[in-house]
């Protein structure tokens, strides 16, 4: 979530019993550092529910609860809230796995009740709105048939908080780095606190939290001392120096994105089929990219590129000639849909709301997937969270928070989850991946995980990293048959490596 739209546009802690815990939190004020007065966040909280998964009811715990973070000196900074769901009297065997989103600034609700989690509430499709209602229903392609689910807030998302001021809280949580050491020890503790450190251990990731999980890998592996068997990244933002960090002199942006608008354009037109795509792929790889560094040095080049590209993505023939084939993100998604007075989403440029500026020369209106989805999904997680659970607060829940986006220091764009990605199965041979995508996004465009994988050494087996690409955009498992696929693929790793 979140991630190129903004820069360019997921547990139970039983220290001790509930009751004094409750004693305790209900008469404790939290202080932040500037004088601020928080009100408490309530004790952790179970609840017993069952869930139908391919026609087997399974009868699980839902708990809402809070692990504390504390600095080097052991004051509490911060207090994390996350959503677990274990079935109970299963035995150290059983897979447990971890979700984060990404943003930075998004709450962990997207992969909770969008994609694996026992209950979903439909967003991200075309035709859905924010006044859709959020009621939740049975999530037929949920996980919790094979492994026990962990959905992690940030620090600033959902109900999680920070404890000290607002310069202590950037340095401490806003920041590429601590976010993934504070995060590393948050998966630890409720291990600890649990008694699962005997179980496998999987970390899952979507969007900026595909640039956190293999960081959380290696950190876990290399500095904590938890190995993890396997990782699933979900419409990964795995390499910034890729993309948004690229010179001037790279042809990785334009090679990037295209496949994906060329996806697009084909599922417009019903034939998006694997060999169409690796069509595209080939000529992308090759005389694309080729044409692109030839620049001037061939006169010929750009109408060769402007005349393929144009064949691919639709858009006017003379838009294209004018951009010399190299046509960006943002000018595919107003341009494509400009006949019919829509605009589409970067997360799935198939998915479009009408454009309330139509005549203007730039868009002015948020994303269409962005504006659809808080509603429901803030409503749905909140309405769980409070009635279903009974965790009764009164704080605000973050679904996606811009201040935070806004707040992110990013450092310097580079490749550090790819690195950090491939010393951890250089570490572990017994560690699995999958990586997955939809053809649509444009947002984390499908195709960056592909040149990246194929860059990879083959650590013994070339299929210990696979990448996966279905039907739909950035959250391609509001599609049920994506989600459906993606299960099986996902289901295919837990067996092979638990």
């Amino acid at each position: 979530m979140f991630r190129r739209s903004i820069a360019t546009a997921a547990l139970l802690i039983l220290s001790a019993p509930i009751a004094a815990q409750e004693k305790q939190v209900t008469t404790t004020e939290k202080k932040v550092d500037d004088g601020i007065q928080l009100p408490p966040l309530p004790a952790d909280k179970t609840v017993r529910q069952s869930v139908s998964i391919g026609g087997r009811t399974i009868a699980y715990d839902a708990t809402v609860g809070t692990i504390m973070v504390r600095d080097d000196k052991g004051k509490e900074i911060g207090q994390v809230v996350y959503t677990a769901y274990t079935v109970p009297n299963t035995g150290p065997a059983r897979p447990v796995t971890f979700a984060f989103n990404g943003g930075p600034g998004a709450s962990s609700v997207y992969l909770n009740m969008g994609a694996v989690g026992p209950k979903r509430v439909q967003f991200g499709a075309q035709g859905n709105a924010p006044s859709d209602s959020p009621v939740t229903t049975d999530n037929p392609n949920s996980w919790l048939d094979f492994t026990d689910l962990v959905f992690i807030d940030p620090i600033g998302t959902g109900f999680s908080r920070s404890l000290v001021d607002a310069d202590k809280t950037k340095k401490a949580f806003y920041a590429n780095d601590p976010d993934i050491k504070y995060l590393s020890k948050v998966v630890f503790d409720w291990l600890v606190k649990q008694g699962r450190l005997r179980s496998p251990k999987y970390l899952m990731g979507e969007s900026y939290g595909g640039y956190r999980a293999p960081r959380i890998a290696y950190e876990l592996q290399s500095q904590i001392g938890v190995g993890v068997t396997g990782l699933i990244m979900v419409s990964p933002y795995l390499d910034p120096a890729s993309g948004d960090g690229a010179t001037a002199l790279s042809p990785l942006p334009w090679m990037i994105d295209l496949p994906s608008m060329a996806a697009a354009h084909l599922e417009s037109q019903g034939r998006l089929t694997p060999a169409a795509m690796a069509e595209v792929e080939a000529y992308t790889r090759g005389a694309f990219a080729t044409d692109l560094l030839r620049g001037r040095s061939d006169p010929q080049a750009v109408a060769r590129i402007a005349t393929r590209v144009t064949d691919l993505t639709g858009l006017d023939p003379a838009l294209v000639r004018r951009m010399g084939g190299r046509v960006d993100s943002g000018t595919f998604l107003r341009e494509i849909h400009r006949n019919d007075g829509t605009i589409g989403s970067i997360y799935d440029s198939n998915v479009t709301a009408f454009d309330p500026f139509p005549w203007s020369a730039e868009r002015q209106s948020n994303d269409p997937i962005l504006d659809a989805l808080i509603a429901p999904t803030t409503s749905a997680m909140v309405d769980f969270v409070t009635r279903v659970v009974g965790w009764k607060t009164d704080a605000r829940y973050h679904a996606l928070s811009y201040d935070v986006n806004a707040a992110w220091d990013r450092g310097k764009p580079d490749d550090s989850p790819v690195q950090d990605l491939r010393k951890s199965i250089a570490n572990d041979p017994n560690m699995g991946v999958l990586i997955v995508h939809g053809w649509d996004d444009l947002s984390c465009p499908y195709f960056a995980s592909r040149l990246i994988v194929d860059q990879l050494p083959g650590f013994g087996t070339t299929d210990r990293v696979k990448l996966d690409v279905y039907p739909g955009g950035h959250m391609f498992y509001s599609r049920p048959d994506s989600g459906a696929a993606f299960k099986n693929d996902a289901r295919a790793l837990y067996a092979a490596h638990s």
